[in-house]
């Protein structure tokens, strides 16, 4: 390879990683300036959930479909709208007088994600195709997407206090212009795919319908109940979109946007259904070690966030020193031994009560997490997208960060009500510490699922073929 092509497969992968960097940091990282947000632009209680929702519901919405009309029509297009659109909208989202403006900015940053990250994805299966140079590239995509959830907890606390929430949107935007133009240099034009570009109208409004009205559903139940009217429609909803979805992609469709046959690829089931447990295992520990660490340890927004830091780069190491060996080692005994290292951490961590020492309690489990989270993440990408064609490499992306996303809101929303159950809602340091254990080990639980997924995939599966258009299928 030249070394123009080096450098330019460098900058494919630097705009690749910051992209997803960005993605996952700013979920999390809202988190922590909401109640400065709810005192400057008056929120009440009711409507403050929604700084978070409107970004999550439509961002969850339109993963499949954005990740599918990558593959249709451009992916570096794609990828440039997503940038543009959440860049302007971070821009208008720090610039906001009121609760209204701030809203409608988070929910434009959803959309600008949703086009964004299925892309970052994408565009490194279709780059890095020689299997070590891929396994290191989705090593450090792991890696960028892991650790942005931690770092998103410290930066959060660190510009809040330091500067304004205002701060935590408007950051963005130098950020998002400088992953502009590297990705307008960097990333090639993909060619255009063979036979018509049809898309599957029904089918993209009723997944997009289905998954948006299922995550807010399962966002309102959470905060009103299960059974509240708002949350039984949703659900209802949800079922009707996401069924006639399945009908139209398997008996009406002649252009499906999801081919059902992709689910005849075991290493596509198993890593779509270990992203999702993971993605729940990530966001129901990040917030409970939070609330720990907080409300029952007495730590201060910056002490916990500068108690991630071991964790994430444990997740970096995770994704790139030993992900890296993927190629080596097998996909399949990766992902089970990230699994299995994640399954053991959260075990591990369910024994902090309410006077952990956080070196001795806390430090070991954190690494040990962040590396099974790398080692997954990493694996999970290489597994859904290497046995399928080019022209499936946005479908496969979409599915798989749509999987890691439901998997978030659903985990949360199931390990609070457990956490709930076991004493999380009390004000006693040692009842609360009781509710969190019981959450890290349902955490562990989601993992073993995921882990069973894993012992399904074909030791000889994830290979990169050299005819990008054959598709390995296993049944």
């Amino acid at each position: 390879m030249s070394n123009t092509n080096q450098g330019r497969t460098g900058l494919v992968l630097l705009a690749c990683c910051v992209g997803q960097l960005l993605v996952v940091l700013d979920g999390t990282i809202m988190n922590v300036a909401l109640p400065s947000i709810q005192s400057a632009l008056q929120f009440d209680a009711s409507t403050l959930p929604w700084v978070i929702n409107a970004y999550l519901i439509p961002m969850a919405g339109l993963l499949l479909l954005a990740g599918r009309m990558a593959d249709l029509f451009s992916r570096r297009g794609f990828f440039l709208a997503g940038v543009g659109l959440f860049t302007l909208a971070s821009l208008a989202g720090g610039f906001a007088q009121n609760a209204t403006t701030l809203i409608i900015a988070r929910a434009a940053q959803g959309v600008g994600v949703a086009l964004m990250s299925p892309a970052t994805l994408t565009v490194l299966g279709t780059t890095f195709t020689e299997p070590a140079a891929r396994a290191k590239a989705f090593g450090l995509w792991g890696a960028a997407g892991g650790s942005g959830g931690a770092i998103g907890v410290l930066a959060g606390g660190v510009v809040t206090d330091w500067l304004s929430w205002r701060w935590v949107l408007l950051l963005n935007v130098p950020v998002g212009i400088a992953l502009f133009v590297v990705a307008a240099i960097s990333i090639a034009p993909s060619a255009a795919p063979a036979g018509p570009r049809k898309l599957d109208v029904l089918g993209a409004v009723s997944v997009t319908i289905g998954i948006a009205a299922l995550v807010y559903g399962i966002a309102e139940g959470e905060r009103e109940g299960w059974t509240s009217p708002v949350s039984v429609v949703s659900f209802a909803i949800a079922v009707v979109g996401i069924g006639l979805f399945l009908f139209d992609q398997a008996k009406l469709s002649s252009a499906p946007l999801m081919p059902l046959n992709v689910f005849r690829n075991r290493a596509v089931v198993a890593a779509n259904v270990s992203m999702f447990c993971i993605g729940a295992a990530m966001a129901a520990t990040f917030y409970f070690l939070t609330l720990l660490m907080q409300l029952v340890l007495g730590y201060s927004p910056l002490l916990t966030g500068l108690a991630y830091l071991p964790l994430s780069l444990a997740i970096f190491l995770g994704a790139t020193a030993v992900a890296a060996q993927t190629s080596k080692l097998g996909e399949r005994f990766t992902l089970v031994s990230g699994l299995g290292v994640g399954v053991l951490a959260l075990g591990w961590m369910s024994l902090a009560g309410a006077r952990a020492s956080y070196v001795i309690d806390l430090l070991g489990p954190c690494v040990l997490f962040g590396i099974g989270v790398g080692m997954i993440l990493a694996t999970t990408a290489n597994l859904a997208t290497a046995s399928l064609p080019s022209s499936q490499q946005g479908l496969a992306s979409g599915l798989l960060t749509t999987g890691q996303t439901v998997g978030g809101a659903a985990g949360l929303a199931l390990l609070v009500a457990v956490a709930n159950a076991g004493g999380g809602k009390s004000q006693i340091g040692d009842e609360m510490a009781s509710g969190y254990s019981h959450a890290f080990l349902g955490a562990a639980g989601l993992l073993v699922i995921g882990l069973l997924a894993a012992l399904t995939v074909p030791k000889a599966s994830g290979a990169v073929t050299k005819d990008p258009a054959r598709v390995v299928t296993h049944v």
